[in-house]
């Protein structure tokens, strides 16, 4: 059967959420995790929707990606196909050629499972590896500490503090509150979180998203931040510990968070927070 592309529109990403759902597994984080959609949805479903691509056989779904920026696909495989040639031919020429609808012209790069032909085919086709990223794990078998500070979970009548915190926390961010109320209105954010960190004076100093992918699967945090204002004070460390909490509440097997590996203070924070590194993976690109 012939492999073919699609752009699922907003009554398939279900069935897209629902298959990242089933692909998690503690082995390894995956590339996309339903986590990585819901935050996505910020942008509201119909945006999220156009931002989705989905490979599929005979009605299964083989591989989902999400162009999570104008020149970047974040791919990932169901674990089965992962060395499937003829899925990896028919991916690499849809990302290569723009009139597919994928990529555009230019200088463009793809995340995909570091062990999957794909990559094998896009290094042949002379495209490169990009800058490191490190994932963490922390198993959830054990109970997690208390983080030492007081936390809460954002509902709507919060979502303005949790968005205040995000824009302290990077610079550009161009999150809302109308943007939270979109997030908090898909798919995957019935299994997820927000937590909010405060000091004792009662400001608020972090926050961070937890997503599980349902019972006895790997749970992910995206995004985690501390307010500028109050940095090097240990909140990072008590706000992933929340996170790891909450998840494991969720009844999540384990916690995956990726970063860049330049950003040595967050991979310190990850560690510090009970997280384990992972080897390194990379995103591969083509010049313009």
């Amino acid at each position: 059967m012939a492999i073919t592309l699609g752009k699922p529109g907003v009554d398939g990403l279900s069935e897209a959420v629902s298959v990242l759902r089933e692909w998690q597994n503690d082995g390894e984080p995956r590339q996309l995790h339903p986590g990585d959609l819901g935050w996505f949805w910020r942008s509201g479903a119909e945006a999220t929707a156009a931002a989705v691509r989905t490979w599929s056989r005979d009605g299964r779904i083989l591989a989902v990606g999400l162009l999570d920026g104008p020149g970047l696909l974040r791919l990932t495989i169901a674990p089965d196909a992962q060395r499937d040639e003829e899925l990896a031919e028919q991916l690499v020429e849809d990302v290569t050629e723009p009139g597919r609808g994928v990529l555009p012209a230019g200088k463009v790069a793809v995340e995909a499972p570091m062990g999957a032909w794909v990559q094998d085919l896009l290094s042949a086709a002379g495209w490169n590896a990009d800058e490191p990223w490190t994932p963490l794990r922390r198993d959830l078998t054990e109970p997690v500490e208390d983080p030492g500070v007081r936390i809460e979970v954002v509902g709507p009548e919060q979502a303005r503090v949790f968005v205040a915190v995000h824009r302290a926390a990077f610079d550009g961010s161009r999150f809302t509150d109308e943007g939270w109320h979109a997030m908090a209105a898909g798919l995957p954010y019935a299994d997820a979180r927000c937590l909010v960190a405060y000091d004792e004076q009662g400001n608020a100093v972090a926050a961070v998203t937890v997503w599980s992918a349902g019972p006895d699967r790997p749970g992910l945090l995206e995004p985690m931040g501390v307010h500028r204002e109050h940095r090097r004070r240990g909140y990072g460390n008590a706000i992933t510990v929340a996170a790891a909490a909450a998840l494991q509440q969720l009844g999540s097997s384990c916690a995956f968070v990726c970063t860049p590996s330049s950003n040595v203070g967050a991979v310190a924070t990850y560690t510090s927070a009970g997280f384990q590194q992972l080897p390194e993976v990379r995103d591969q690109y083509r010049d313009a």
